[in-house]
């Protein structure tokens, strides 16, 4: 039986615990990877099913516009879940499985990099498509929850939530998300300020 604000001030509890104990290496590993995307003039891939694809279109979203400065280049990130028209052609003319895959082998480039949510770990279609994106020669993320699943295995930079609810996993996937977004836009400023600053100097 529902028990009122106990379960509410549980889940908070809990949400709080996990959230000191994630895998801040990976992050800041993740971090110095879309940095380098973006100094290389690379592309980022990212992608997700159910809330997972929600957060794969935040993501994108974020490092899209909240990283931009403006006269210089900008990240270059899109949602394997934004076009729905080939997304669901994809679905329904090959295997769902497929979804992600084929838009890999279609996009994906040598020293790109692609993001993968699952809070599972275990998402075939996820996975399918992490495969491709290694022999392509990207650079993989994986954030996933529990005990990382397949997923966690098959990456270049594991980032694993260790819980096991799945509305505290996609919660937490959407914090670092938005945490890794604040510090890619860090990193992009202070690059810029220091490009202007030797030019300034070049010049006078």
């Amino acid at each position: 039986m529902y028990s009122g604000t106990h379960f509410l001030r549980t889940y908070a509890s809990e949400l709080q615990e996990t959230l000191g104990n994630l895998p801040w290496t990976a992050i800041n590993d993740t971090v110095h990877a879309l940095v380098t995307a973006w100094r290389e003039r690379r592309h980022v891939y990212i992608m997700g099913n159910g809330g997972s694809a929600a957060t794969a279109l935040h993501m994108a979203a974020d490092l899209s516009k909240n990283t931009a400065v403006p006269g210089f280049p900008r990240l270059r990130a899109v949602s394997f879940n934004d076009n729905m028209a080939l997304f669901s052609a994809l679905a329904n003319d090959t295997a769902y499985d497929q979804v992600f895959r084929e838009q890999t082998v279609t996009y994906v480039e040598q020293g790109d990099v692609v993001v993968a949510i699952s809070a599972s770990g275990n998402s075939p279609n996820v996975l399918s498509a992490v495969t491709a994106a290694r022999e392509l020669g990207a650079t993989t993320i994986g954030l996933s929850g529990h005990y990382g699943g397949k997923l966690a295995g098959m990456v270049d930079i594991p980032v694993v939530v260790n819980n096991h609810s799945i509305e505290q996993i996609e919660d937490l996937h959407m914090m670092i998300e938005h945490m890794v977004t604040a510090s890619v836009r860090q990193a992009v400023h202070q690059a810029v300020h220091q490009v202007t600053y030797q030019s300034m100097k070049l010049a006078a």
